[in-house]
């Protein structure tokens, strides 16, 4: 089942069809306030009540989601609910579209309640999103500290810093 490349478009729109509350984290949030370092996976933190996590097994569902392992290029087949999806912190998950990773508390914030603050509404493929401030994902990415985060941390600064001198 390995996509043959990422394609957001379809993910983001399975989300929204089902009616999936979330912000959009990541590499790809990063992408929508101007960052150049492109991404392979699409990263959102859903909010927690049990309604939406239904309405978001019900996406994965449609996006044909497995569970994402090294040892299994096509990932593993799982069963899930709202119940379920909400037992686990993180899910790295592939679809027939790319890779989905859900995180309901991402590195250095306090989860979909304090991320959804200062995200903005934006139109992604044509889809309606609520994408994560991008001083939210620095924030996050200087928690989790990890060398890829490292690498793209001083563009994503420069970016932040000059879209306020532009605000003043």
């Amino acid at each position: 089942m390995q996509p043959d490349e990422f394609d957001a478009k379809p993910m983001l729109e399975a989300l929204a069809s089902h009616g999936v509350e979330f912000v959009l984290i990541g590499g790809f949030a990063t992408i929508q306030w101007g960052s150049p370092f492109l991404t392979q996976d699409l990263d959102i933190t859903p909010e927690r009540s049990l309604a939406n996590l239904d309405r978001l097994s019900d996406a994965l569902s449609d996006l044909g989601a497995r569970v994402r392992t090294q040892s299994e290029p096509d990932g593993l087949p799982f069963s899930h609910t709202g119940a379920s999806l909400s037992a686990a912190g993180v899910w790295n998950l592939t679809t027939r579209h790319g890779d989905l990773d859900i995180s309901f508390v991402p590195n250095g914030t306090e989860g979909y309640d304090d991320l959804i603050q200062d995200a903005s509404e934006l139109e992604v493929f044509g889809v309606g999103i609520r994408v994560a401030s991008l001083a939210d994902i620095i924030r996050s990415k200087q928690a989790a500290n990890r060398p890829k985060d490292q690498r793209v941390l001083p563009t994503l600064r420069e970016i932040l810093a000059s879209r306020h001198e532009k605000n003043r």
